[in-house]
């Protein structure tokens, strides 16, 4: 039975109270309703709390929604109102008022869809106002009531961690996603019906747990193949071992089928396992993205991404009306392989530039900057010339040295300049090929390259650095330390070969990456002969045009 008051106070207002059995907390003030619910919102990587706010008042039915929803939380209304009609509950027929707090921020997505049916049952009365508020909620709402999965579930999860709710409530297929984040609890709900019998005290929704470390592996994450199955190349081995255990940026240069891709995508086995709060980070783009399914491993492995030659600058970087992350951000953490890398379009190219030195970019839209991290390692691989033959002893190159300038001329020397390791990837002779010498697995590779970064986690333990190619110019003197015939093969290196300072910032790196290899404090003379090798060699190939 509903007892309907009507009561005149001073001012001559009329004040009405809808009094429901066991919801005495459900106020009309002059005439209106208001529930508020706890939902999210991304910017970029990152979630905020938004308070969706209900108002249900007299008048004519209406249904309106403000505080600058994109086009598909406008669409929510409809969802929304055949959700709650279908779901066995009476959409009011009234003057219904969604305001989505704050109202200066974009808000895009279906995961509003859930708080927003909720916030007008309890604006209704069917649903305490109060059980609302250590919760934060986030679903989509197919038209019979159902929950469906959404994306950046784990941003959310952290968002409420942060900001000190209870808990948060989303769809059943986001629950290992969100549980991720075991300092809150994660209430995995189906139905509609579901969650308003939950806050109405009928039904009991047990809290969803899982342990991040017996998760599944994700398969687009896991590049097969073993360093054991490339034959010959020791000296590409030896320079990609040296990229994977100071993070450095590496192009190869050489004929094709002389196996540049095999190595590059054999490279990821060699990397050292990332840190739980790398993981984390990989985890919170990816789940932007929707990319993350409900069996996924973010301890395992790093992410190896491999982006077709035909992408846009946009799609490179991130971007869009909407900025969403790119490639570049997809491979933090990890390894972004640029096959055929003169075949990218040069504005593609160049805006890599910027984001190599800075681990990061930002996106700038009309009223929208997003930024995300992308501290990625650069793998490119590319053929001498057209034909793939300049430099052959074999097979004569059919390139006018016009074509060989253009084909080259898309790598700018900006851009050369920025990566530490260059090395020439050579035919392998029939010999190497079919001899039955063992390789060095990966395994074994890995095992130097994980003590290597050990050591330089310890080193920059202060700073919050992870390796040695993210190394500021203000610790350059600090760490790498060289013997004195080691100073005086540099100085001989920048006279005769006239190297940039970011050269000669590169060339510390890498022989400091070296010296870590090896165990030595200091760096000795051949650890700065090798780390110059790899830096002449692109030196040597542009000026032979």
């Amino acid at each position: 039975m509903v007892n309907f008051q009507i009561l005149i106070n001073k001012s001559n207002y009329y004040d009405c109270k809808f009094v429901y059995p066991g919801f005495e907390s459900g106020f009309f003030w002059g005439g209106a309703v208001i529930a508020k619910v706890n939902s999210c919102a991304v910017c970029g990587i990152d979630a905020m709390v938004v308070e969706v706010e209900v108002d249900i008042s007299f008048g004519l039915p209406v249904f309106n929604m403000v505080g600058l929803a994109e086009i598909a939380v406008r669409e929510s209304k409809e969802r929304v109102r055949t959700a709650i009609n279908n779901a066995g509950y009476t959409f009011p027929m009234d003057r219904v008022v969604i305001n989505l707090a704050p109202a200066d921020v974009k808000k895009e997505g279906t995961g509003l869809d859930l708080p927003v049916a909720l916030g007008i049952l309890a604006a209704s009365g069917l649903i305490p106002r109060e059980t609302f508020l250590p919760w934060l909620i986030a679903g989509e709402l197919s038209l019979d009531g159902r929950i469906k999965p959404i994306k950046a579930v784990l941003p959310y999860a952290l968002a409420a961690r942060d900001n000190g709710f209870k808990g948060i409530i989303v769809p059943r297929e986001n629950a290992d996603e969100a549980a991720m984040v075991t300092d809150i609890e994660v209430l995995p709900v189906s139905h509609l019906s579901q969650v308003v019998d939950y806050f109405s005290g009928f039904i009991q929704i047990a809290p969803h747990r899982v342990d991040p470390k017996k998760l599944g592996s994700r398969s687009d994450f896991v590049i097969s193949g073993d360093f054991a199955d490339v034959r010959g190349q020791a000296h590409v081995k030896r320079a990609l071992e040296i990229a994977a255990a100071g993070s450095h940026h590496v192009l190869m240069t050489g004929p094709p089928g002389s196996g540049k891709s095999m190595l590059a995508q054999r490279l990821a086995g060699i990397l050292p396992l990332p840190a739980f709060g790398e993981s984390m980070e990989i985890a919170r783009i990816y789940s932007i993205m929707g990319l993350v399914g409900k069996n996924f491993d973010l301890l395992g492995v790093r992410p190896f991404r491999s982006p077709h030659h035909t992408i846009s600058d946009a799609g490179m970087v991130g971007g869009g009306s909407k900025p969403v992350p790119g490639e570049i951000s997809l491979a933090h953490h990890g390894v972004l392989f640029l096959d055929e890398l003169p075949e990218f379009k040069k504005n593609v190219l160049e805006v890599l530039r910027q984001p190599m030195e800075d681990g990061q970019v930002t996106i700038a839209r009309a009223g929208v900057n997003a930024t995300y991290p992308c501290s990625f390692m650069l793998v490119g691989a590319m053929n001498p010339c057209p034909c793939g033959n300049f430099g052959n002893p074999l097979q004569e190159c059919s390139c006018a040295r016009p074509q060989i300038q253009r084909y080259r001329s898309k790598i700018s020397g900006p851009l050369l300049d920025r990566i530490d390791i260059q090395i020439e990837v050579p035919q392998v002779s029939f010999g190497e090929m079919a001899g039955d010498n063992p390789s060095e697995s990966s395994v074994a590779i890995r095992e130097r390259v994980n003590n290597a970064r050990k050591i330089q986690i310890r080193r920059f333990k202060k700073q919050g650095l992870l390796c040695n190619a993210r190394m500021g110019s203000a610790y350059l003197k600090k760490v790498c330390l060289l013997e004195a015939d080691a100073k005086v093969v540099l100085h001989q290196a920048m006279d005769r070969l006239g190297f940039s300072a970011r050269s000669f910032n590169s060339i510390l790196k890498v022989a400091r990456t070296i010296a870590d290899l090896a165990c030595e404090k200091k760096i000795c003379r051949q650890h700065v002969l090798e780390a110059v090798q790899y830096k002449n060699y692109g030196r040597n190939n542009v000026s032979a045009f």
